[in-house]
């Protein structure tokens, strides 16, 4: 074999002369490449077709803007996307609010932008009951079945219970069952065919299901609001480079304001642009430590 007549210094001296170039695997799969795309994963809050569809046009939006390949996904769950970044498994991650912040501290996941609905940076939780109920307050609630979104749901789960418990209501023993239903709309939907008596989900959940269920606003009524609560992130793990996080940051901004991204934001999450505030966040972390949780506890 030639290494046994060379050694391999003197094979890459004699394949150096001969102008022969050997690429460095780093070189031919840098990340954002086609060979080795950036991955995007979204968090399954609504429709999870809606979504898939609605993250690879969003990849292939910002394919066009930026230059750079992405490989999109649905989590089953808001703590997988978490967890997924946190193993560097996953680069970018569309991020519920007090998923951010869980990620955040336990990962150093970084915030890239705040998501924009309807102009503002902010939204609410409210909490539904079905209108032929008769329960026309939270204490109406008492001993009734009642469905979240997820552990790690914001306004679909920590703010709903947070203004539950100021009212003197602990979940654990104020409702006869609690289910956690995996989305916002599976909420809605719970309510709307009587498996449950009353949810919590994002302000503009019964919206999201009004094409399919026109009835929806007769059928539900909301009988509490949540303080304001900061809107989803887009963010990315601990150690992305600042080249990349600027041509993902700069390139989402473009797709937001164009007619095409504009149109496909919408459907995905009801975004209508984007902000970069972290300080927004505050108020959530406080939440939290209220309410002593951390991503360990956030199974169903």
């Amino acid at each position: 074999m030639i290494t046994r007549l060379f050694g391999i210094s003197q094979l890459l001296q004699i394949l150096l002369l001969l102008g022969v170039v050997l690429p460095l695997p780093s070189q031919a799969q840098s990340l954002g490449s086609a060979q080795n795309p950036l991955r995007m994963m979204f968090v399954p809050s609504g429709d999870a077709q809606v979504i898939l569809k609605g993250g690879k046009e969003v990849g292939e939006l910002l394919q066009k803007v930026t230059g750079l390949h992405f490989k999109t996904s649905v989590a089953t769950s808001y703590a997988a996307v978490i967890e997924a970044m946190g193993a560097e498994k996953v680069d970018i991650g569309w991020l519920a609010t007090f998923s951010y912040v869980l990620a955040h501290d336990k990962y150093g996941v970084e915030l890239l932008l705040v998501v924009q609905r309807f102009g503002s940076p902010f939204y609410r939780g409210q909490i539904m009951v079905r209108a032929d109920s008769g329960i026309k307050d939270l204490a109406g609630l008492m001993g009734k079945r009642f469905a979240f979104v997820d552990p790690a749901s914001t306004s679909g789960h920590l703010y709903p219970k947070t203004l539950l418990l100021a009212q003197g209501f602990d979940p654990e023993h104020f409702f006869k069952k609690i289910v956690f239903v995996g989305s916002h709309n599976a909420v809605v939907l719970s309510i709307y065919k009587g498996e449950v008596d009353g949810g919590a989900a994002y302000d503009g959940s019964r919206s999201a299901v009004a094409k399919i269920f026109p009835d929806v606003f007769d059928k539900i009524n909301v009988i509490a609001y949540t303080k304001e609560i900061p809107n989803d992130t887009v963010s990315v793990r601990k150690g992305l480079s600042e080249d990349l996080k600027m041509r993902i940051r700069d390139g989402l901004k473009k797709v937001s304001k164009s007619p095409q991204g504009s149109k496909v934001l919408k459907k995905l999450y009801g975004i209508s642009g984007f902000t970069d505030l972290d300080g927004l966040f505050d108020p959530v972390r406080e939440a939290g430590r209220l309410l002593n949780l951390n991503l360990g506890d956030l199974s169903p």
